[in-house]
């Protein structure tokens, strides 16, 4: 709960460990996220980490950005620190002159009892153990990590499973990024291929995690990092663990396949991921750090862009799927809407087996094991993602693997080919997963087989379909002629020359779900507002119920893309419901609810913001468990319980 309230003026933030206000700088953004790292992960307490701290070399006075110390009541002198921090901002160099990891060593030295040094750039880590012999020459030796306030030092080199943290903030995406970029650097490799070898490491680290109740295999000691035989024994150890994961995801690796790193950069790579749990890690904090990579190695020309996490939270919980219903999204991307739902009916089976085993810190193998397998069951049954990019599809099974093991639904495919085009494969994989045979997938009647749909279509004047064999399923293909004297659009037997990819997805949607089904989808205001295209929202006023249209801020999508865009909540209607409003040409009143996003948590750039007082500073909220920080300023979190509470009274019952 909050304790006190204060602002921070303009350009600043609010220091994570003391509290004192500095600069909002590139290197103090890094400084923040390791001070939340020590405290979060490695369970330091505020009152063991000095900021700024001043050293005594000679007459100069330089400042160690973190001096870390044994307890709470060592007085805190040079004498004293335990570990050195360095935090940097990227451009840095780790080989600089001034800033790089040789100064870290200086400030090592300067404190006798300074066994431990960080340094970093978000980029790249360097962790050092200073050694002195009889005679006073000091050494440095290259280790995993520092040690956490109450580890051992086998734990830096071998975790086991009680020891392994989950990350917090951005750590995660720091250790993504930082594994990247070394592939990127040190093997060879263009920057998607170095990003597909880090996800083969990825897969070994999750498969270890859920190999229980055996010892963890996934793990490089620091002896073994620094030496070649040492680099060979974990190439063959998480060697091992890769051929396991290829059994279990036959169609995401091929029988082949093997990990293409050197045997140096794979033990970098391991020993940076060893240390962290990434089934127990927050799904907000493992999809941002995995969809940010994605996003930055696949992101390609078809128009796509990768909805916020928040509006996809949003929109899925307001759709509220439940553990029994199909969900699709037909345009999956990184699978960022998928893995969301997934885990929304995650927290609805989790809550069910709190209610059975009790809390579920307290849960041994068999409960986990229990939860495991009823997640991999409805993720294998009822939850399916399709994507025309191959590689988007692959980065969404990987998604779903290191969230809910659920890859199995989700499949590369054209979904706006008419289904008699549809691969074999495909066609076949599909029909197998919902109970069909094959060969009753014969044209757009025969797809309604989905209860919940969640999609942010590829938009694009630039990639219109052409292809009239595509055109002819859809009605909104067609050209449609409006009656001036009435405003009623009437469709006409022709088709249009080319239609924008949002259109036809907002039918194909619709062709997907059972009746009764619902969809959340995002769409480009246009679709909504402009005259010429007044066809579009008869046709959807004819086929669905109009349950929420939403307005979304003009940064929504930003930095990334500026369209002016809406979220639609719609329910299909039955049959029997457009028989009935067909014969009486009268369609039934009803509310729609509407809202009017106006602040999504970022600006145009992608900057977080914040909430403000009325002078324009930032308002700072301060509690007893993490200390003080700003308020995002985010109505995207408000939105579904005011939605649950309009749609009780409405009578809408899902």
């Amino acid at each position: 709960m909050a304790n006190d309230v204060v602002t921070i003026p303009d350009g600043y933030i609010s220091d994570y460990i003391d509290g004192k206000f500095r600069k909002d700088t590139p290197e103090e953004y890094v400084r923040q996220t390791i001070e939340k790292r020590l405290v979060n992960e490695h369970e330091y307490k505020r009152g063991q980490v000095r900021v700024e701290f001043t050293l005594h070399v000679g007459s100069n006075k330089p400042r160690v950005d973190l001096a870390i110390f044994e307890n709470e009541s060592v007085p805190q002198t040079q004498e004293n620190v335990r570990i050195a921090i360095e935090c940097k901002k990227e451009s840095v160099s780790p080989s600089a002159k001034k800033d790089g990891v040789g100064q870290l060593k200086s400030y090592m030295s300067c404190c006798p009892n300074c066994e431990w040094g960080l340094w970093t750039n978000s980029l790249q880590k360097f962790v050092f153990r200073k050694s002195v012999d009889d005679e006073g020459h000091i050494t440095f030796m290259e280790y995993n990590d520092i040690p956490s306030a109450n580890g051992t030092l086998d734990d830096v080199n071998r975790p086991k499973r009680k020891t392994l943290k989950s990350a917090s903030d951005d750590n995660l995406l720091f250790v993504f990024r930082t594994c990247h970029n070394h592939i990127y650097a040190n093997d060879g490799l263009q920057k998607q291929q170095a990003f597909f070898e880090l996800l083969k490491v990825i897969f070994c680290k999750i498969e270890d995690e859920r190999n229980l109740p055996h010892p963890l295999e996934f793990y490089a000691t620091s002896d073994e990092r620094g030496s070649r035989d040492g680099q060979l024994t974990v190439q063959k150890r998480v060697g091992a663990i890769f051929e396991k994961v290829k059994k279990r995801h036959g169609k995401i690796f091929d029988e082949d396949a093997v990990i293409e790193l050197t045997p140096r950069s794979l033990a970098y790579i391991v020993s940076e991921l060893q240390g962290y749990s990434l089934l127990n890690t927050n799904i907000d904090i493992k999809g941002k750090a995995y969809e940010e990579i994605v996003g930055a190695n696949l992101r390609g020309d078809r128009g796509q862009f990768f909805t916020p996490r928040n509006v996809m939270k949003m929109v899925v919980e307001m759709l509220d799927p439940t553990d029994e219903e199909r969900v699709a999204d037909t345009s999956c991307g990184t699978g960022g809407f998928i893995v969301m739902a997934m885990t929304h009916v995650m927290q609805r089976i989790e809550a069910e087996l709190v209610d059975e085993f009790g809390p579920r810190e307290d849960w041994g193998v068999d409960e986990t094991m229990a939860f495991q397998e009823r997640v991999s069951d409805v993720a294998s049954r009822n939850f399916f993602g399709f994507d025309i990019d191959r590689d988007l599809a692959k980065a969404t099974k990987m998604n779903m693997v290191m969230n809910n093991d659920g890859s199995g639904n989700i499949m590369q495919t054209n979904s706006l080919l008419p289904p008699h085009e549809w691969d074999m494969d495909f066609k076949s994989r599909l029909a197998k997963a919902i109970g069909r045979d094959p060969k009753s997938l014969v044209n757009w009647k025969s797809l309604a087989m989905f209860d919940v749909i969640v999609t942010n279509p590829p938009f694009g004047t630039k990639i219109p379909i052409k292809d009239t064999s595509i055109l002819g399923q859809f009605e909104l293909a067609h050209i449609w002629e409006c009656d001036k004297t009435t405003g009623k659009w009437t469709m006409t037997d022709r088709l249009q020359s080319s239609v924008p990819p949002e259109i036809l997805f907002v039918e194909r949607c619709t062709q997907f779900l059972v009746e009764g089904g619902r969809m959340g989808i995002v769409l480009p205001d246009s679709i909504l507002g402009s005259p010429g295209l007044g066809y579009i929202r008869e046709w959807l006023i004819a086929n669905h119920r109009i349950v929420a249209s939403l307005d979304m801020h003009q940064d929504t999508f930003q930095p990334h893309n500026g369209v002016q865009t809406s979220v639609l909540i719609l329910q299909k209607k039955s049959q029997a419901e457009k028989d009935a409003e067909a014969k009486t040409r009268h369609v039934a009143d009803y509310d729609i609810f509407m809202a009017m996003v106006e602040h999504v948590g970022h600006d145009k750039r992608g900057n977080p913001i914040f909430v403000r007082d009325d002078d324009g500073n930032e308002v700072l909220v301060a509690d007893e468990d993490h200390g003080a920080h700003p308020v995002i300023d985010d109505q995207t979190t408000l939105v579904p319980e005011i939605f649950a509470e309009w749609k009780k009274q409405e009578g809408i019952v899902w």
